[in-house]
């Protein structure tokens, strides 16, 4: 299975990424070198939103949607 998601930093800003593993990588944006150059000033960060989806391809094409939206409709999307 392979995922998107947003984190929501610290700071309140959000992450959006992709993945195959959200445990890992949750676990990555928080205590390792691996996680994002975004999030490593930003710490900690918490699963705010998931998809997921059969392949890397979809979720990828759903991260730059998401990526594309604006703030208002991302709280929006989080709501559901």
């Amino acid at each position: 299975m392979n995922y998107t998601y947003m984190v929501r930093c610290a700071d309140g800003s959000l992450y959006t990424g992709w993945t195959n593993c959200l445990e890992k990588r949750l676990k990555a944006h928080n205590e390792s070198r691996s996680g994002a150059k975004y999030t490593k000033a930003k710490r900690p960060v918490t699963l705010a939103y998931y998809e997921g989806f059969a392949t890397k391809e979809e979720a990828m094409k759903r991260e730059c949607q998401i990526k594309k939206l604006t703030r208002k409709q991302k709280d929006r999307l989080m709501e559901f």
